[in-house]
């Protein structure tokens, strides 16, 4: 696992980094090979924006939060990785299982996502 966390227009302070790292390496229990994220943390104006890119192999995941506090858009950008990597493992699951075509996979994806939101 490679995280590599870079700081624009903002001093990167070794709190933010630390969490930063923690948060995204939890992403990692949820992919089969090993991890390669690219994190980028910057201040625009007022805004906090994290930008986050993941490779693991041959899967490419990549989010983009804005919002007035930097763990605040780390939290959210996490969130929607863990959903794009759940959806991406349940269409993998999909497929195995022997989906006809594309319209079958996007329904047992989400029909995946929705029975891990509700429980």
């Amino acid at each position: 696992m490679n995280i590599t966390i870079t700081f624009r227009h903002m001093v990167g302070t070794d709190a933010v980094k630390q969490y930063a790292n923690n948060k995204i390496a939890k992403l990692q229990k949820f992919l089969r090979q090993a991890m390669t994220a690219q994190v980028t943390l910057s201040v625009d104006a007022l805004d906090h924006i994290a930008d986050v890119s993941i490779s693991a192999g041959e899967q490419h995941f990549h989010a983009k939060e804005r919002s007035a506090d930097m763990y605040a858009s780390i939290d959210t950008v996490v969130d929607k990785l863990d959903r794009q990597i759940q959806a991406a493992k349940g269409a993998n699951i999909a497929k195995k299982r022997g989906a006809k075509n594309a319209a079958d996979v996007a329904q047992e994806v989400a029909a995946a996502v929705e029975g891990e939101g509700s429980e």
